[in-house]
C-alpha cells in the first residue's frame, strides 16, 4: 500500500508541475517541428543519392521513408531525456527536504527508491506515447506504409526504451542534489544523448573507430529498433516497386536499420536481449547504490 501511494504521489506531484511537466510534452512537439523543418531535406537527399540512376521512386515512398527515420529518432531521443526530465522529482525531493519526511514518515528507502522508478516510467510513457501519436500523425499525411505489427512492435520498442531511461536516469539523479547539478545534467543528456544514439546522424556516417566505440552503447540499438519498426512497411514497398535487394539493404545500413558489432550483423533479437539485460543491470546498479547509501547514512 506504502509502495501505491508513493508512486500515485510522484505520478501527481510530476503532472502538477506543469514546468516540468509541459516541458517533457512540447520538447518531442518541438524535436517534430525541427527535424521536419531542418532535417527533413537532409534525410531526403540522403535516400535520393542512394537510390541508383534509373530506379523510379514515388514521391510519397521518399517521403515515408523520411517521416519513418524522423519519428523513430524523436522516440529514441524522447524515451530517455523524457525519462531523465521525469525523474528529477527525486532530486527535487532532497532539495525541499520531502525526502527526509518521507524516510521519517516511515518509508523505507527501498520503497521510496522503487517508486520513483515506477513513477517515472509511467509519466515517461504518457509523455512518450502523446509523442507517438503525433508522429504517427504526421507519417500518415506524408505516406503511409506502417501495419499495426509495426506500430505494435513500436509501442514494446518505447516501453523498452523508457526502461532503459529510466534506469539510467536513476543511476545519475541518485547522486544529485541541487539545482545546477539538476540543470547540467539535463543540458548534456538533451545535447548530447541524440548523437551518440544515432538519432541526429545514422552511426553509418561516424568513423570506424567511433562506429565500434557506439556498438557497445544500448542506445544504439534502442534506434535500431525504432527504425526497423517505422520503416519496414517502406522497404517492403521499395522491393514490391522492383528495387533491386543490394539497393534496399544499402539503404537500411545508410539509416542504422543494420548495425555490426566486431563484423558480425546484430540480429533484432539480439538487440531486445542486449537492451533488456542492461535494463537489469542498471536496476541492479540502482539497488546497490540505494543499500550503500542506507548503510552509509
Amino acid at each position: 500500500m506504502k509502495l501505491r501511494a508513493m508512486i500515485l504521489r510522484d505520478v501527481k506531484l510530476f503532472f502538477k508541475d506543469k514546468g516540468m511537466f509541459f516541458t517533457s510534452l512540447v520538447t518531442p512537439m518541438i524535436l517534430l517541428v525541427l527535424y521536419v523543418t531542418f532535417l527533413g531535406k537532409t534525410y531526403t537527399d540522403s535516400f535520393q543519392s542512394a537510390v541508383p540512376e534509373g530506379v523510379l521512386t514515388a514521391d510519397d515512398l521518399i517521403a515515408a521513408t523520411v517521416g519513418g527515420e524522423l519519428i523513430s529518432s524523436i522516440l529514441a531521443v524522447c524515451c530517455v531525456t523524457v525519462a531523465f526530465c521525469s525523474n528529477m522529482l527525486m532530486v527535487q525531493d532532497k532539495m525541499s527536504g520531502a525526502r527526509n519526511d518521507l524516510l521519517v514518515a516511515p518509508v523505507k528507502r527501498s520503497v521510496l527508491a522503487i517508486s520513483y522508478y515506477i513513477a517515472t516510467v509511467f509519466s515517461s510513457l504518457i509523455v512518450c506515447f502523446v509523442a507517438f501519436g503525433a508522429g504517427l500523425l504526421y507519417v500518415h499525411s506524408v505516406g503511409w506504409y506502417m501495419s499495426m505489427a509495426d506500430i505494435a512492435f513500436i509501442c514494446l520498442d518505447i516501453v523498452l526504451v523508457v526502461l532503459f531511461g529510466t534506469a539510467l536516469s536513476s543511476i545519475i539523479n541518485i547522486f544529485l542534489s541541487t539545482q545546477g547539478q539538476m540543470s547540467a545534467v539535463g543540458t548534456i543528456v538533451s545535447a548530447g544523448y541524440g548523437f551518440i544514439c544515432g538519432a541526429y546522424m545514422p552511426i553509418s556516417n561516424f568513423g570506424t573507430g567511433l562506429q565500434k566505440v557506439l556498438s557497445f552503447l544500448p542506445g544504439t540499438y534502442g534506434t535500431s529498433l525504432l527504425r526497423n519498426h517505422a520503416m519496414r512497411g517502406v522497404f517492403e514497398q521499395m522491393r514490391a516497386d522492383g528495387f533491386p535487394v543490394e539497393v534496399v539493404e544499402k539503404i537500411k545500413e545508410s539509416v542504422d536499420c543494420k548495425l555490426y558489432f566486431s563484423g558480425h550483423e546484430v540480429t533484432m533479437p539480439a538487440m531486445y536481449i542486449y537492451l533488456a539485460v542492461t535494463v537489469c543491470v542498471l536496476l541492479v546498479v540502482y539497488v546497490l547504490i540505494n543499500a550503500w547509501q542506507k548503510n552509509h547514512a
